[in-house]
């Protein structure tokens, strides 16, 4: 037997003592979001030290201007093994509302469902089940003289609310987290049998504008249809945004998108993405999507611009028949190719600016943006780690894009110049963020095999 046989071995024999670890790591509430939560947080980190150092790596918990940040150091069975940057967050979205879990979210349990048992609990998907993986693909490796590859380890506690610590931790430790390549474990399968390579991740960026108008609410039977209505004002401007092909007419929005390469094209066509089920699951029916685009071609490779919150006057119970002073609107753009974030927002504002009537004024309230990431597809360690999944799941590895945004890749690129291999066994369907997130038994067991053959694969 090969030691990467001996591991896959190990794995499948601990299958249970690795739910059970996972299960103590689910139990620490680390709400990044929530003051309240910080010591979890921190309680998480630790947990995260004792388990590197049990399996064998050097490890430490690092300050950081929020939650810390962990880094682990492990050598390879062989000198002249490649050396990789394994990056995954410990911190969780909140479990709100409460009263749409069927058990406690910190509470970790095994339930059936239509594809074997699962593991629900908050964190069970994004990130806890799926850092785990890796790790448990360490440990099997330390039982037959150390992992193929020398690996570092990277875990934040900041990613549900934006990383804002991480650039600057980044920075400061750069030669210390410099590796030859970057793996992230926070994407997913293309279906329950099918992995998949994520390639390509579009930017976003997000901007606030409020307007207002007079200097404080008005009687809107004194002052309606004579006092400017800023509501009014902003519902004209956002419904311009989008022409009636469904394309943005921000001057210069498209500066730097590129058209998808045939083959690509072919690819994703090959995949059968079944647009009525992707919409059904949420209810929906018809896609709404830019004249001759597929939904998929949309999704992954299309820019969007999207209004994600309006509010203005009063909007309790009952009526109120005022003339509101202010009206505000939050807008966020998922970005691809070469789209310059800052140019984004200097566009919407010129936009909205142009668009404003006498008396009216704007304030903008902005918001930290990443540019999009595409990652190469013709190269060594893709290839590699596509042949190790396969060998796993018996199907080749889908190369696919995400739509939305991991701003850490982009990072990795430009303060380390290390490209990404992003390799995830979330599903569709792990309610990620929402009540009730599980994460298949499945995924987190032959997660870890998949770990141990793409390290292996990596090292031949």
């Amino acid at each position: 037997m090969t030691m990467i046989d001996d591991a896959l071995a190990a794995i499948d024999a601990n299958a249970g003592p690795a739910v059970e670890r996972l299960f103590d790591f689910l139990r620490i509430p680390s709400v990044s979001a929530d003051p309240a939560h910080f010591a979890d947080c921190d309680r998480a980190a630790d947990w995260l030290v004792d388990e590197l150092r049990a399996i064998g790596f050097e490890a430490a918990k690092h300050p950081t201007d929020g939650r810390p940040a962990v880094v682990g150091h492990i050598k390879a069975a062989r000198r002249d093994s490649p050396h990789v940057l394994f990056y995954g967050h410990y911190d969780v979205q909140p479990p709100d509302p409460l009263d749409l879990w069927r058990s406690p979210p910190f509470e970790p349990k095994l339930e059936a469902g239509p594809r074997g048992e699962r593991i629900v609990a908050r964190g069970a998907s994004d990130d806890k089940g799926q850092l785990m993986t890796f790790l448990e693909a360490c440990r099997a490796f330390q039982r037959f003289g150390g992992p193929p590859c020398a690996i570092t380890v990277l875990f934040e506690g900041e990613e549900e609310t934006g990383s804002p610590s991480l650039p600057a931790f980044l920075t400061k430790n750069a030669k210390t987290l410099k590796a030859d390549i970057a793996l992230v474990c926070d994407t997913g399968m293309w279906s329950p049998s099918t992995p998949a390579i994520t390639t390509a991740l579009r930017g976003i960026v997000a901007d606030e504008v409020v307007l207002t108008g007079a200097n404080r609410d008005l009687h809107s039977g004194v002052y309606g249809g004579v006092a400017v209505n800023p509501i009014h004002v902003l519902s004209r401007i956002l419904g311009d945004l989008h022409d009636p092909n469904g394309a943005v007419t921000l001057p210069g929005f498209y500066d730097g998108v590129e058209e998808l390469p045939e083959e690509i094209k072919e690819q994703w066509a090959a995949l059968e993405f079944d647009a009525a089920a992707f919409l059904g699951d949420v209810g929906l029916t018809t896609p709404v999507v830019e004249r001759g685009r597929t939904p998929l071609e949309q999704v992954w490779s299309r820019p969007t611009c999207e209004v994600n919150g309006i509010s203005g006057g009063y909007a309790g119970e009952g009526v109120k028949t005022v003339l509101p002073a202010k009206a505000s609107a939050k807008v966020s753009f998922r970005l691809v190719g070469k789209q310059n974030p800052e140019k984004i927002v200097q566009s919407f504002r010129a936009f909205v600016t142009l668009r404003l009537p006498p008396d009216v004024k704007a304030e903008f309230i902005g918001h930290a943006g990443s540019p999009a990431i595409t990652l190469p597809v013709k190269n060594e360690a893709l290839r590699r780690a596509r042949r190790a999944l396969e060998a796993e799941w018996g199907k080749p590895a889908a190369l696919v894009g995400c739509g939305g945004s991991i701003p850490i890749v982009g990072a990795f690129k430009r303060e380390l110049n290390m490209d990404s291999l992003l390799v995830g066994f979330a599903l569709e369907d792990d309610a990620m963020h929402s009540p009730n997130e599980k994460y298949e038994r499945a995924s987190f067991h032959k997660g870890a095999r998949s770990w141990a053959r793409i390290l292996g694969a990596l090292a031949a």
